[in-house]
């Protein structure tokens, strides 16, 4: 079937070229996904510039999660039937109108979701849950401060925290954002500051902190440590803090801010009693009964639907990319097919 799909050699993002090809039929253990709607991620900008280890060689598709219709299924394919809307991850291809997935990656949109909804919430819940659970530990009347509190993972991070009792503390490079933190029922929200550790240490007043869910890096991560209470924990996922604002890699930049990198020395942390963690879904993606084991779990929560804050036209790509740099998003940017 033919098929509209995002292209490039990475390095930048007006490398970024719309084109119809031909797509196969799925293969046996394969369905094929009419593709409505695909969330933008901040590992695609990685992706697409080259600074992400997992990019593939060459010429290649970015996007991680997607949701769609079923099309066709493979002759081994059992579960899902042709017209079945669902949502689906992808180690990448999901810029694309059609695309061809193993079954166990897909699963089916709850009966109330728009395919916006369902293109904006694996990537997103499956991240917090990870953060917040798997490595955080996070255990009720525990304080856990979420960086990037307004951003699709931030917010399901933060639900799920308030959930099992802990004391959420948000934060956002940008004061326009803390009314909408605030009505995501946030305990505590702070914009970040070159004052940010003390700042942070204000707000705490005394209060341990128990887990940080790391995405900034640079400063940031190294004050927040040095608050963490005894057997905190922190957990990286993400380094905004190497994100550029123009069409390629600011080079010196990121030269000069891998070199101050803070530096943790982990003789210090039997010392400390703390535990620095770090992980990227993309490297779990063949554990796939991972995600499923996680989908069933959160089945015990009522997380709500993902929050949406920007919608685009297939087409118009690179302005929501524009936007997504800016740091002015608030919750998912998704973009749709039709």
């Amino acid at each position: 079937m033919q098929r509209k799909v995002y292209r490039l050699k990475a390095g930048k993002i007006s490398n970024l070229t719309l084109v119809t090809d031909h797509l196969d039929p799925p293969a046996a253990t394969e369905v094929q996904v009419e593709v409505y709607a695909f969330g933008l991620n901040f590992a695609d900008l990685f992706a697409i510039w080259g600074l992400y280890d997992a990019t593939p060689k060459g010429e290649f598709t970015p996007g991680l999660e997607y949701s769609g219709t079923i099309v066709a299924c493979g002759a081994e394919v059992q579960g899902f039937a042709n017209g079945d809307r669902i949502m689906g991850i992808t180690k990448f291809g999901g810029y694309a109108s059609l695309l061809n997935i193993d079954h166990r990656y897909v699963v089916p949109i709850p009966a109330d979701w728009n395919f916006s909804e369902g293109a904006s919430f694996l990537v997103q819940v499956l991240t917090a849950y990870y953060a917040v659970v798997n490595l955080g530990n996070l255990q009720p009347q525990q304080s856990v401060l979420i960086h990037s509190g307004a951003g699709g993972v931030g917010i399901y991070a933060n639900r799920l925290a308030k959930l099992l009792g802990a004391h959420t503390i948000g934060t956002t490079g940008s004061e326009s954002k803390l009314e909408f933190m605030l009505a995501e029922d946030y305990d505590q929200v702070l914009v970040r500051t070159p004052d940010f550790k003390s700042d942070l240490l204000r707000l705490l007043d005394g209060r341990p902190l128990n887990v940080i869910l790391e995405c900034i890096g640079g400063r940031v991560l190294k004050d927040g440590f040095d608050l963490l209470a005894p057997e905190g924990r922190m957990v990286v996922y993400g380094s905004a803090h190497f994100a550029s604002s123009g069409d390629s890699p600011h080079y010196f930049k990121l030269l000069w801010n891998y070199l101050r990198r803070p530096k943790i020395d982990p003789l210090t942390l039997p010392k400390t009693n703390r535990s620095l963690m770090g992980f990227n879904l993309i490297w779990l993606y063949e554990e796939v009964h991972k995600m499923h084991t996680i989908l069933q779990a959160l089945q015990n929560y009522d997380l709500g639907k993902p929050h949406i804050g920007h919608t685009f036209k297939m087409q118009d790509l690179l302005a929501a990319l524009s936007l997504f740099q800016s740091g002015e998003t608030v919750g998912k940017v998704v973009m749709t097919t039709e």
